[in-house]
């Protein structure tokens, strides 16, 4: 009988955050095991909600403040300054240059900025941070991290001297950087990077052919992109003294390649889930539980390659307990997440519906999707052990599709 139940699921982009999806779960849970022990742990990858996930489970605090939007206006975001005794401020990159934050009619990820990141890096350098942990994730720009340099005080300038425009396209132009205005205290303050370490800035797997397409590239931006980043790249090595490979090391391609700007600062780019699950006892907690459950907007090929469905499932897996999987969709490849340790996945999508209403009706999807997949497994479990039984197990009424 199953009666305790780790829900660690990840946000939903643009319907969903890990908290709301959580708690989606678990009143489906609750509709079959009415008494059943639940530990919501919502989980971030760096991306939306990580600045105040930390800060929630750390005792610490947000900080508003106005910044550079990703497509250049003024916006409100805000970092988190965590209740720990480190000193340590975390900059959420998609809470100022994220892809959520990009007017769909506006997505042109070789004219976006993350310009607002190093503005938040400067804001927490003010506070007197001697750590400063940067999430990557969920970004809606492909500049190589270009824009935060600039606003941490690095000139790009063109084989004329003249200052580049904001955005990835503009960096074919780039000739050369004048880092004499780069902010001193940079030099003095641990920069971490939590990225997706499969993410590399060139190549056939770079940024720019496997991302800037979901950001509104078109084939033929897409190339462009991927020329001006693999200049970027080289500019940077030769302008900062950079020693490491900027094109295909690990998490350079990080948030569009935010990952790769901020090494060149000297930032350690370091996987996300052992910068950040770390502090929520994540191992210990799915120990304790019956079965797992974990879920995302999406599954696909791309799910094994460090987003948190794979990670859940590995974790767990350590520890022999059964995983299910729910996604908005599945998309190609979502088998390969069976390989990882997801014992059984699913789409919380009860029939065709447009992508405004999937968006709109999540939460409720979700909720009726975990009880649908839970009285599926009590059956399971009651035919294997009362065989003889198994035809009259869950004739109970079931709640009709939600769906209209």
């Amino acid at each position: 009988m199953l009666t305790r139940f780790a829900i660690a699921p990840s946000g939903f982009k643009e319907s969903l955050s890990a908290e709301s999806a959580a708690e989606a779960i678990a009143e489906g849970v609750r509709r079959v095991v009415p008494d059943a022990e639940i530990d919501l742990i919502p989980l971030v990858d760096g991306g939306e909600g990580t600045a105040q996930a930390l800060a929630a489970a750390s005792g610490g605090r947000l900080v508003p403040l106005r910044a550079t939007g990703p497509t250049g206006e003024r916006i409100g975001t805000h970092f988190a300054l965590l209740g720990d005794s480190e000193g340590t401020a975390v900059v959420e990159m998609a809470a100022v240059a994220g892809l959520s934050l990009v007017p769909r009619d506006l997505r042109n990820p070789g004219a976006t900025t993350t310009y607002g990141v190093g503005e938040l890096i400067r804001a927490a350098l003010d506070t007197g941070s001697r750590r400063i942990l940067v999430g990557c994730g969920d970004s809606g720009t492909s500049d190589g991290g270009a824009g935060a340099l600039q606003a941490l005080g690095a000139r790009l300038l063109d084989a004329d001297g003249r200052e580049l425009p904001y955005g990835g396209s503009a960096l074919t132009r780039l000739d050369r950087i004048d880092t004499s205005g780069l902010d001193p205290r940079l030099a003095e303050v641990e920069m971490r990077v939590a990225c997706n370490p499969y993410n590399v800035l060139c190549g056939e797997r770079g940024v720019a052919r496997v991302f800037g397409p979901q950001k509104g590239a078109t084939p033929e931006q897409v190339e462009h992109l991927a020329a001006a980043l693999e200049h970027w790249a080289a500019v940077l090595t030769r302008d900062l003294k950079v020693r490491t490979d900027l094109c295909h090391g690990v998490g350079t391609g990080a948030s569009g390649g935010l990952g790769a700007g901020l090494a060149a600062l000297g930032a350690r780019l370091l996987p996300r889930f052992d910068v950040l699950l770390d502090r929520l006892g994540l191992d210990e907690r799915l120990a304790r539980a019956d079965l797992v459950v974990t879920a995302e907007g999406a599954l696909d090929h791309q799910t094994p390659r460090g987003k948190v469905p794979a990670e859940v499932a590995r974790r767990a897996k350590l520890h022999g307990r059964p995983v299910l999987a729910l996604a908005g969709t599945l998309g190609e490849g979502a088998h390969q997440v069976r390989s990882i340790g997801v014992d059984a996945y699913g789409s919380i999508l009860p029939a065709p519906v447009s992508l405004t209403e999937a968006l709109g009706r999540g939460g409720e999807f979700l909720t009726d999707a975990t009880e649908r997949a839970l009285r599926m497994i009590q059956l399971g479990t009651r035919m294997t052990e009362h065989p003889r039984q198994a035809a009259v197990v869950g004739s109970g009424t079931q709640r009709p599709s939600s769906v209209r």
